[in-house]
């Protein structure tokens, strides 16, 4: 039996908090057959000593200068010699069974990426179940579908051989990093699989992503863009592409009303809605609109109504 099926890898930075809980659901999963890279950026609080206290021969542990997610994930991409990689933020952690029910479906339906649902685990400790759309084994050419609201890197396994062969690697000095290496991970999959069970809890807490916006909010753009120009001579894709940009670039808009500055939150608004109009000129009639309520489309589609929206609305 191959003793790394699975080459787990953990990008940590200042992650204390967390990180016993999140190496404890590694090193207990029912399957034992694991490559853990644990990665530390430059951490400069007590996370390289609690990595230090865990005495398990799978652990292969590397300290860097800190780098960013985008490169130390790169970095442990090119460290795997697993014949499946898995990706785990270090405030995040698995059921334990989740490496023996995505290894086992890929293995048996000869998939390279399988996606599993998962928990959004809050500090309070209460948790709510995100289940993504199923789906039959299939490609993303032939079920454009596939490319679901979840574009993060987590709660999914990929083949090896495919991202290493194919060079798939996630964007370097840009926030917001995950989905373009997500989206061409998925389009050069031959087969893709979904478990139907939530195996990942995404822990949200007051400095999460989903809570924090600042000066880096305009790196969204220039993510979008790149999976713009990765998917244009695609054409399987590109409603399904035009309907996300549109999802992703209104959300971030409303969410400015959760930025640090606010001439930086009004800025982005601007340039966000000047990319929608050149990328997608009648994006005012995109689908992403139709499960939207008469208020909110109302307000996502207008710039103006959106800078009120956040300047009322302000946390």
């Amino acid at each position: 039996m191959n003793k790394k099926d699975i080459s787990i890898i953990v990008p940590i930075y200042n992650a204390e908090k967390y990180l016993n809980k999140c190496i404890d659901s590694i090193i207990n999963q029912t399957k034992k057959e694991l490559e853990i890279i644990l990665i530390n950026d430059g951490s400069t609080d007590n996370s390289e000593t609690i990595i230090k206290k865990y005495d398990d021969k799978r652990i292969k542990y590397f300290k860097n200068k800190n780098q960013g997610i985008g490169k130390t994930r790169n970095f442990g991409i090119d460290k795997a010699t697993g014949k499946y990689i898995m990706f785990l933020d270090s405030d995040d952690f698995l059921e334990l069974n989740a490496c023996e029910k995505m290894y086992e479906k890929a293995e048996k339906e000869k998939l390279d990426i399988v996606v599993c649902d998962y928990y959004r685990y809050f500090d309070n400790g209460t948790k709510e179940e995100v289940k993504l759309p199923n789906f039959k084994n299939s490609s993303l050419k032939d079920n454009p579908n596939i490319i679901s609201e979840h574009l993060s890197p987590w709660a999914k396994i990929y083949k090896t051989d495919l991202i290493k062969k194919n060079n798939i690697k996630f964007v370097e000095n840009l926030k917001y990093e995950d989905a373009p290496f997500v989206i061409e991970a998925l389009d050069s999959a031959k087969k893709i699989g979904k478990v139907n069970l939530p195996l990942n809890y995404y822990v949200i807490h007051e400095q999460s992503e989903t809570t924090v916006r600042d000066e880096k909010v305009f790196d969204i753009i220039k993510i979008v863009d790149k999976i713009r120009k990765y998917t244009k001579n695609k054409d399987y894709l590109k409603q399904k592409i035009d309907k996300l940009t549109v999802r992703i670039i209104t959300n971030y808009t409303v969410q400015q009303r959760m930025q640090e500055d606010k001439k930086i939150g009004m800025k982005f608004i601007d340039e966000a809605f000047l990319y929608l109009k050149k990328e997608i000129p009648d994006y005012r009639n995109n689908k992403y609109y139709e499960n939207r309520s008469l208020l909110k489309r109302t307000i996502e589609k207008n710039k103006l109504l959106t800078k009120i929206y956040c300047k009322i609305y302000r946390k």
